[in-house]
Formats: structure tokens, C-alpha cells, sequence
């Protein structure tokens, strides 16, 4: 017999405010849109995600440093000492304890400095990480997952899938620009996996399966919005949907959480 649920089904967890300079050692060109970097260091000793959505704060070199001036938390609020860095929410994709590695992905469309970052920064170069304050769990062993977004959603998506377990299903939709960008996930879970030109067309299509399940969906503000009502027309549970605006067209360094029970 399977764990009874907990109530309410999202567990928020807070984590204490760490701050932590990282190296560049290695970069992977995944796609025409993404690229992977791996940071590492002895101060990655201790790091915490236990969120597959969680986020993380990647800071650049202010003017003229070889290292950022990292936060530090006055009054109750993070704080950084002299001009403020470049920041910019990118989640935890996979972290290894015992090298001390943390690999993120970018995605590549079109300009920024974190982007020009990712694809021209010379290996050892050093930059900062903050966080994650905070993480919000899911079980993974619910009957069904829903996963939702656009580019931005993936490395979120491929945490998730790379978490849940056999005797669980996986419906995942992804709208891409770029067809090209499209990735060959697995999962022990049973996998429903579409890259589509519209989110909007693809939910038209599915309907909820039968069972407890868990509606989770990231990407552009104005894309995420519009998901919302069309969910709850086909039986979505408030209390167990999450959509998140992970960026907003003409906005630097967006992140807003758009709906959770």
C-alpha cells in the first residue's frame, strides 16, 4: 500500500542563505538554444535544492573583479557591498555532493550578459551563486505529473523526470521556437513526452488523467497566464497546480509565481 499523501500536498521548505563563489570548468553546447556549464568548488560544500523548480541566483563579476562581491543577508534582506552585480534566476539542474560540481543550462536566444557569459567565458573564470532560499516538494509518487513550459522550463522538466519513479506517469509538453532544441529525455516513470509549436493547441488535445496528479507549468508570463483558466475548464485542482512566470517579454530578470493552491 502506497504512503498516504501529505496535506497540504506542496511542502515549502526554507533553507539558510548561502552565498558562494564558483568557477567555470566546463561547457557543453547542447543545442542551437542551450548550453550547459558545470561550476565547482570547495564552497559548493553543503549546497541544498530540494525543489526540482527550485532556483538559484548566478551573479557576475562586477566591473573590474576577477570574483562578484556576494550577497550578504542586513536587516533581514540580502545585500551587496559597492555597484550590484548582474543577477539571474537559473535552477539547480543536477548537483554532485562528492565532486562539488553543479551544472546549469542557459538558454541561448539572443542576448544578455549571464547569456554572453555562458558562451564565451573563459574556463576558471569565477562568478557567484545565492541560494536556493527556499524549495517547494512535490511527492513524486502521485498516479500522474503534468509538466508544462517553453525553453526556460526544461532544465526543471529534465530535474523532474530524472526524479520520479516507476509506477508513475509523465505528461510533458513543451513549446519550442526551434524545433532543433527538442531533447531525448527518459524517465523510470511512464513517459508522455511532446515538443510542440503551441501550449495552447497541445492542452486542447490532452485530457486529465484519472487519479491524483500534480499540474506544474513554466515559461513566459503571458503564455503561462493563458494556460490557467483552460486547466481548470478540464479539472485542474487549484491546490495541486503550480504555473510560474520564469521570464516576461521586454523584462530583465523576471520571476513570478503565477498560481499555486
Amino acid at each position: 500500500m502506497s504512503p498516504p499523501l501529505p496535506e497540504p500536498l506542496i511542502q515549502r521548505v526554507r533553507h539558510p542563505f548561502a552565498a558562494r563563489h564558483v568557477e567555470l570548468l566546463a561547457r557543453e553546447k547542447l543545442s542551437p538554444g542551450f548550453v550547459r556549464v558545470t561550476l565547482g568548488g570547495p564552497e559548493l560544500a553543503g549546497f541544498v535544492s530540494t525543489g526540482f523548480d527550485d532556483h538559484v541566483k548566478f551573479i557576475l563579476p562586477q566591473d573590474g573583479q576577477d570574483k562578484p562581491n556576494l550577497p550578504r543577508i542586513v536587516d533581514g534582506r540580502p545585500q551587496v557591498d559597492g555597484a550590484r552585480p548582474t543577477m539571474r534566476d537559473y535552477t539547480p539542474l543536477r548537483f554532485d555532493a562528492e565532486a562539488c560540481t553543479l551544472q546549469l543550462d542557459f538558454a541561448v536566444h539572443g542576448g544578455g550578459p549571464a547569456e554572453a557569459w555562458a558562451l564565451h567565458a573563459p574556463l576558471g573564470q569565477w562568478v557567484g551563486l545565492a541560494g536556493p532560499r527556499g524549495s517547494m516538494v512535490v511527492p513524486a509518487a502521485l498516479d500522474w505529473h503534468l509538466l508544462l513550459g517553453d525553453e526556460t522550463a526544461m532544465p526543471a522538466i529534465e530535474r523532474r523526470l530524472a526524479e520520479l519513479p516507476a509506477g508513475t506517469r509523465a505528461i510533458v509538453r513543451v513549446q519550442l521556437a526551434d524545433p532543433a532544441d527538442a531533447r531525448a529525455w527518459t524517465s523510470r516513470a511512464a513517459l508522455d513526452c511532446a515538443f510542440v509549436p503551441s501550449l495552447a493547441q497541445a492542452l486542447e488535445a490532452l485530457a486529465l488523467p484519472a487519479g491524483t496528479g500534480f499540474v506544474w507549468g513554466a515559461g513566459e508570463s503571458a503564455l503561462m497566464s493563458a494556460l490557467r483558466a483552460p486547466l481548470l475548464a478540464q479539472g485542474a485542482d487549484p491546490k495541486r497546480m503550480r504555473l510560474s512566470a520564469y521570464w516576461k517579454r521586454g523584462v530583465a530578470d523576471h520571476h513570478e509565481e503565477l498560481a499555486e493552491g
